[in-house]
């Protein structure tokens, strides 16, 4: 998705540029001081979506919206809360209230991005299109940072009571979070919980020997619990 960011504010316009550089779907083309940049921008390019402050000098973010004929999907990015009835009034897409998270902004991107493809190519494709974004990439708290995981390269993940151990070929990243809020959050097409402590990635598995699991020279346990749900699921990927 094409998009812009609208903001007289150099801090909120960096912040934006940074959480858009992590959304694979989002390709931004401008970052614009003012409504009069950004109806420039719009004249010559296919914008499908813009990051927009509403308080600005000259033309507000309302203003600007109000005045397009052929509208782009908007965000409102926004440190009062006062106009979120006329933000939706005039059908944006979310509603943003500084300072906001990372994972506040992704959700209005995912957002935008199913609406999207609702309205370009149909229900079936919006469906294979968000499959294939949501069961590559996973998006994780590590220290002060938000790190994208490539799932395609994670090995196993292991869980230390608060703590989530994820080893791919790369590298071991260390996040807090639960290990069955993880289990909901990855697909279940490639990846399956084989122990209490325990998920794997099942095309990383390079052989299975009594109530062990080997990847990558490591020994991971098949708990009796998990073993029934384990076996069903590496039939169904054809093992």
């Amino acid at each position: 998705m094409n998009c812009i960011i609208v903001d007289d504010e150099p801090l909120a316009r960096d912040l934006l540029e940074d959480f858009t550089a992590k959304v694979p779907f989002l390709v931004l083309k401008a970052l614009c001081k003012n409504g009069f940049e950004a109806m420039e921008v719009l004249q010559k390019e296919k914008i499908d979506l813009i990051f927009l402050d509403i308080q600005m000098p000259d033309i507000t973010g309302l203003q600007l919206m109000e005045s397009l004929s052929d509208k782009p999907q908007v965000i409102f990015t926004t440190a009062y809360h006062d106009y979120a009835v006329e933000g939706f009034e005039l059908d944006a897409t979310d509603y943003l209230v500084k300072p906001f998270t990372f994972e506040r902004f992704l959700k209005a991107a995912n957002k935008a991005y199913r609406i999207y493809h609702l309205n370009n190519t149909g229900v079936d494709s919006l469906k294979q299109t968000q499959g294939n974004v949501s069961k590559d990439i996973l998006f994780i708290k590590e220290g002060n940072s938000t790190v994208r995981i490539d799932l395609n390269e994670v090995l196993y993940m292991e869980g230390l009571k608060d703590y989530i151990k994820i080893f791919t070929t790369g590298k071991t990243h260390l996040t807090l979070m639960p290990l069955k809020t993880m289990e909901e959050k990855l697909p279940g097409d490639r990846f399956v919980r084989v122990h209490r402590s325990y998920i794997v990635s099942i095309p990383k598995i390079d052989y299975i020997e009594r109530s062990r699991i080997v990847i990558n020279d490591n020994w991971i346990p098949i708990g009796d619990y998990y073993k029934e749900e384990f076996q069903k699921r590496l039939k169904s990927f054809g093992g």
